[in-house]
C-alpha cells in the first residue's frame, strides 16, 4: 500500500475525459482508507498459515489479476520498449516486492498495528529524500520541523524512554524499511518515467507483472510448497492482493483524477487509525498509551512535511 503520493507527470496521470463516477468520491476515499488500514491486519492473517514470500507472492499475483481484467475492459495495452521495461523492474522492486515482503516478515514478530503506523512514515521519509533528490523540492523550516516531530512520534510509540522494552528490533526494522522503500520507488519513477504517455493503468499493471515475477523466482528459493492450505490465511491473501493491491490501486488512481494528489493522499492519516482498531479489534492485540500518541505525533509530522508553505 503505497502511501506517498502518486508523481507529477503523464505517466501514472489518470487520463483526461475519466468516466462520471457512481459513487461519491467521498465514500471512495473511505473504503479506499478501510481496505489499505484492513491490509495489515490480513498480513497477520496470512502469515499465520504461509511463509511471507508466499504472501507477498500471492497478494502480488492476484493484484496483477485484477489489473489484467482491468486492462482488457479498458482495451489498456501493455508499454512499449526495452528502456521502459527496466525502468518499471526498478520500480517494481522498490514499490512491491520489496517492501510487501518486509512487511510480511516484520508482521511475524510485530503487531499489525505497529506495522499499519510505522507505513504512516512514508511521508516523513518522502521528504527526507525529495530534498535531497528532487530539485522542485526546497526544504522549509515547516516541513523540517515535520521531519522532526515525526521522529518523535516515531520514539513515542517504540517508547524509546524505556530503552524499546517489548518490541522486537528487527520486525520494526523492516517494516519502517518497507515504509522507506515506497518514496524511494516514487521518486525514481518521477525521475525516469514521468513523461511517459501510457496511461497509469497500463504501467501499473505492467509494473505489478514485474513485481509478480520477481517473487515468483524469490519464493521457491526461500520457501516450499506447503503442506496444506488452511483456508482462512488463504482468503487473506486473496483479499489483499484483489482488494489491498489490485482494486485499491485502481481507487486510488481514480480519486487522484477527480479530487487532486493532495486530496487523495489524505488516506495516508486515516490508515493508521483503521489498522490500529482492527488489530485491537479482531486481533486482540495489546495496545499502550504511547501507541495512539506517537501514531498522532507521526500524522502531524507527517501533515507538516506535506505542507507547501514558505518557512
Amino acid at each position: 500500500m503505497a502511501t506517498v503520493s502518486p508523481p507529477r507527470g503523464r505517466a501514472f496521470a489518470a487520463p483526461s475525459g475519466a468516466a462520471r463516477r457512481t459513487l461519491d468520491w467521498r465514500l471512495r476515499f473511505a473504503v479506499l482508507s478501510l481496505i489499505w488500514g484492513f491490509s495489515f491486519l490480513l498480513i497477520k492473517v496470512g502469515t499465520e498459515g504461509y511463509a511471507p514470500f508466499q504472501v507477498t507472492f500471492g497478494r502480488l499475483l492476484f493484484g496483477t489479476l485484477v489489473l489484467a481484467a482491468a486492462m482488457l475492459v479498458r482495451r489498456a495495452g501493455l508499454p512499449r520498449g526495452w528502456r521502459t521495461w527496466g525502468h518499471l523492474t526498478v520500480a517494481a522492486f522498490f514499490l512491491n516486492a520489496l517492501p510487501f515482503s518486509l512487511f510480511a516478515y516484520s508482521e511475524l514478530t510485530i503487531p499489525s498495528t505497529l506495522a499499519g503506523i510505522c507505513n504512516a512514515t512514508s511521508p516523513l521519509w518522502g521528504m527526507a529524500l525529495s530534498m535531497v533528490a528532487l530539485s522542485e523540492d526546497r526544504p522549509t523550516r515547516r516541513r523540517v520541523a515535520g521531519l522532526g516531530l515525526g521522529f518523535i512520534g516515531v520514539l513515542t510509540v517504540l517508547g524509546a524512554w524505556q530503552g524499546f522494552h517489548g518490541i522486537d528490533a528487527a520486525g520494526t526494522a523492516m517494516a519502517l524499511g518497507a515504509s522507506l522503500s515506497y518514496p524511494v520507488g516514487w521518486i525514481y519513477v518521477r525521475r525516469t518515467l514521468a513523461d511517459r504517455s501510457e496511461s497509469h493503468l497500463s504501467l501499473t499493471g505492467a509494473q505489478l507483472l514485474l513485481a509478480t515475477v520477481q517473487l515468483a523466482f524469490v519464493t521457491p528459493l526461500f520457501t516450499s510448497l506447503p503442506g496444506s492450505w488452511p483456508v482462512l490465511p488463504l482468503l487473506a491473501v486473496v483479499a489483499l492482493g484483489a482488494l489491498g493491491t489490485g482494486l485499491a490501486v485502481l481507487m486510488q488512481y481514480g480519486l487522484v483524477a477527480e479530487v487532486g494528489p493532495t486530496t487523495a493522499q489524505m488516506v495516508t492519516y486515516f490508515i493508521p487509525v483503521i489498522a490500529t482498531a482492527a488489530g485491537v479489534a479482531l486481533l486482540g492485540e495489546s495496545l499502550t498509551w504511547s501507541t495512539p500518541v506517537g501514531a498522532v505525533i507521526v500524522l502531524a509530522g507527517a501533515a507538516l512535511t506535506q505542507s507547501r508553505a514558505k518557512g
